[in-house]
């Protein structure tokens, strides 16, 4: 008999959410456009607005404030721009600064030209350099436009938490823009825009539960937006034109309703998992690395080195055993590449690092079962290493 998989990849996509399933279902029954003004095309808008209303409610944002996109690369790619808006009132934005350790999405630049854009250094600990921030900010040239810059709330590789309200003061005072990617982190902890100070945040469907093909840019007001990305019929206020996708934001909406519900109980109890699996494999192998282990972290995230094991051979024995885990970012086609985030932090990129990421399901069984794969995949390096 056949052992089922065990999916540890939550980090890449989370399976979807049966509160999402159960509302996705429902709403394949109604027919209209949301944009349409008969009763089907008004049924259709409310529950848009209803489920805008509970994307809304995860990032603490005003529901007006909340424009779908097709995921969180297009609300990257939406916000990134020099090109703002304060009412009708046009606005340059010169220069794009980010951390060194920001997800292929937001590293990209977004509408921003190469030589617009500016890496922000981390410490060895996976966090922005504030220090350096500032410094960098002082020197910006204002004559030339508005400074914008872009910091996750949560790495997507290590889980480590930045100090974003910090760097939001930083940037405030330097008269910049300020955008956060909450994607890894809505729904594993708190996140609200106000305390954190940003003026956009972007969240993520399949992150949390919901349908893949969803997202959201979060805005602090509605006075102050990026040129649209898409044009076209006008939809989204003039935001984003496009039919919006109905079914996919119906999931969404559903999806991040639950993780609000979850955000008090299992995530603490998702986090001594996380525990239990870091601790389990030390002990099975006293010579792992985990990246970020001292600083705050989202609590189900753990990004790991093996010393001695690649990371296409490390996930290749995991998938051999049955655990599903990830080389860190699953937004890269498929390729398994040297970390930018490790190199970051001024580690041997080469070294190679794994990311185990839990989840709603995850079970203390679950978590045995990865540290004893991991366990025999450690062992069967160790003989290859007495061979050799």
């Amino acid at each position: 008999m056949a052992t089922t998989r065990l999916y540890l990849d939550w980090n890449a996509t989370a399976p979807l959410h049966p509160a999402a399933r159960d509302a996705m279902l429902r709403a394949m029954d109604i027919q209209g456009n949301p944009n349409s003004v008969h009763g089907e095309g008004r049924a259709a808008r409310a529950a848009v607005e209803a489920a805008r209303r509970q994307v809304a409610s995860l990032t603490g944002a005003e529901s007006a404030h909340v424009v779908f996109t097709s995921g969180a690369t297009e609300a990257a790619n939406m916000v990134l721009t020099p090109e703002f808006r304060m009412g009708r009132t046009p606005l340059v934005v010169s220069h794009l600064y980010m951390s060194a350790v920001e997800h292929p999405a937001v590293r990209e630049g977004g509408r921003f030209p190469k030589a617009g854009i500016r890496e922000i250094p981390v410490t060895s600990g996976g966090v922005v350099d504030l220090a350096a921030l500032e410094t960098t900010l002082s020197a910006h040239d204002k004559a030339a436009g508005m400074p914008i810059v872009a910091i996750m709330l949560a790495n997507n590789e290590t889980g480590i938490l930045q100090p974003v309200a910090e760097a939001s003061r930083i940037v405030q005072a330097a008269g910049g823009l300020f955008v956060v990617d909450a994607v890894q982190a809505a729904g594993r902890v708190p996140v609200d825009i106000n305390a954190i100070g940003a003026d956009f945040l972007i969240v993520s469907s399949h992150k949390i539960g919901g349908p893949k093909g969803a997202g959201a840019l979060v805005s602090r007001g509605e006075v102050l937006m990026p040129k649209p990305l898409i044009h076209g019929g006008g939809q989204e206020k003039g935001h984003r034109s496009g039919t919006e996708n109905t079914l996919a934001i119906i999931g969404f909406g559903a999806a991040a309703e639950a993780a609000v519900a979850d955000l008090d109980g299992r995530n603490a109890e998702i986090g001594a998992l996380r525990d239990r699996l870091e601790e389990g494999m030390q002990l099975a192998a006293s010579d792992v690395i985990i990246h970020g282990k001292d600083g705050p972290r989202v609590p189900n995230t753990s990004f790991f080195t093996l010393p001695g094991l690649k990371s296409e051979t490390g996930q290749i024995a995991f998938d051999l055993e049955g655990v599903a885990i990830s080389a860190g970012s699953a937004c890269s086609s498929g390729k398994v590449g040297e970390s930018h985030v490790l190199m970051a932090m001024g580690c041997d990129p080469k070294l190679g690092a794994l990311r185990i990421s839990l989840g709603s399901t995850t079970s203390a069984e679950d978590v045995d079962r990865a540290i004893a794969a991991f366990a025999r995949i450690a062992g069967r390096r160790k003989l290859a290493g007495a061979a050799a």
